[in-house]
């Protein structure tokens, strides 16, 4: 994944968590993970996966939290 791509998820993800970080803690994770299910195809799921098990470096905590909840597509 180039630095640029990396770069543009890791932000995606992060606005995403920023935005559910006002609901109630038990909520939130949740929240980031059904969005991400919902609205990113498994390509950019797959990418942030990849991220996340490279270390997950700049990612928001609620992010890495919702990781146990979202879909994780079939290898390419």
């Amino acid at each position: 994944m180039s630095p640029d791509t990396n770069a543009k998820l890791i932000y995606m993800a992060n606005q995403i968590a920023t935005f559910f970080k006002s609901q109630p803690a038990a909520e939130a994770a949740e929240g980031v993970a059904t969005h991400i299910n919902k609205y990113w195809e498994p390509r950019m799921r797959r990418k942030l996966f990849e991220h996340i098990e490279a270390g997950g470096e700049g990612l928001n905590p609620l992010v890495l939290e919702a990781a146990a909840k979202i879909r994780r597509p079939e290898a390419a």
